[in-house]
């Protein structure tokens, strides 16, 4: 093979918009055309975005450890709901109704006991200290960090698709566990809650009585504020995942992260610190079980959690852009 026969024939794994040879007919480009594409983009090897994120969305819940996870996250608010409701029953529903916080127990956990709405924004804020992002921090383990290991990730970067749009797909299977996750725990207890309680037991901790309606929206703007807090871990996980190629290390730099700041937010002379610890936010929620309304702490913890969401992708994006291989 001459040498300009050899510069003439494209390289492996390029787009092309054309026929592969120069002269050649109609007939060979649309033998050449994929079957997922328009006849006038012959010979175009780019699979749609919207294509993408599906087949990754597709894969990510077709792992068995992905959904063993969430499955035992579904589990623990029903748990968490029958245990209160035997342990907490009868001293929860006091002199003053629902939600008496005269118990010795605190008065979340009270609440949780016997009302419908408490129960699931209580199991919520519980998991997002831990099993939530953990969660999370396994699926971006296993975006980059896992395909890296196992020699899939290659094939991303040598096929014609750019590093951001590799992020972006990347990301969005992150993403969509955190929102599924969260989604179940509130779906589980509340139907835990009124399975055990009824709809008598949609009240608040002030006491007050809500109308169904009132905790549905409620309950899906706690959802909606769980899954930016996760999409803000997804963040962080997916930039420690950019960095190394064993999955175990995003989980277990998540998981240090999470025991480091718990224990500063528990040490009074650091407080100046608190605000800018992640896990603080989640406190916010509380917000959503008073009547009347309070979204100070949500508000307060979006733009952190936003904030992390921005660095996290930063670096993601930066490190993933100057990989080698």
């Amino acid at each position: 093979m001459s040498a300009s026969a050899a510069s003439a024939r494209p390289a492996a794994g390029a787009v092309t918009d054309g026929p592969a040879t120069a002269g050649a007919g109609p007939d060979v480009a649309e033998a050449e055309r994929p079957s997922w594409a328009p006849a006038g983009l012959a010979g175009r090897t780019r699979a749609p975005l919207w294509r993408v994120l599906r087949a990754e969305v597709a894969w990510v819940f077709r792992r068995p450890r992905t959904l063993a996870v969430l499955g035992l996250l579904t589990a623990i608010p029903v748990i968490t709901g029958v245990a209160l409701n035997i342990a907490l029953g009868p001293q929860a529903a006091g002199p003053d109704g629902p939600g008496y916080t005269g118990s010795p127990g605190p008065a979340l956990l009270t609440s949780m006991a016997t009302s419908a709405f408490a129960l699931p924004l209580g199991s919520l804020m519980t998991l997002l200290m831990m099993l939530l992002p953990l969660t999370v921090a396994m699926a971006a383990g296993d975006a980059l960090a896992g395909e890296q290991s196992h020699g899939a990730l290659r094939g991303w970067l040598l096929a014609p698709v750019s590093r951001g749009r590799l992020l972006l797909v990347k990301s969005v299977g992150v993403f969509a566990v955190g929102l599924v996750a969260a989604s179940l725990v509130v779906l589980s207890g509340f139907l835990t809650g009124l399975a055990l309680s009824g709809t008598d037991g949609l009240v608040s901790m002030s006491g007050d009585q809500l109308t169904f309606g009132d905790v549905l929206w409620r309950l899906a703007l706690a959802v909606g504020w769980a899954a930016l807090y996760l999409m803000a871990v997804g963040a962080v996980a997916l930039a420690i995942s950019a960095s190394t190629e064993h999955p175990m290390v995003v989980v277990v730099s998540v998981l240090a992260g999470l025991i480091v700041s718990g224990v500063l937010m528990q040490i009074d002379a650091l407080e100046p610190m608190h605000p800018y610890l992640l896990p603080t936010a989640v406190f916010g929620l509380t917000d959503l079980i008073r009547d009347p309304l309070a979204f100070g702490g949500m508000g307060e913890g979006l733009v952190r959690a936003g904030s992390y969401l921005v660095i996290g992708m930063s670096l993601a994006y930066a490190r993933i852009t100057t990989k080698d291989g």
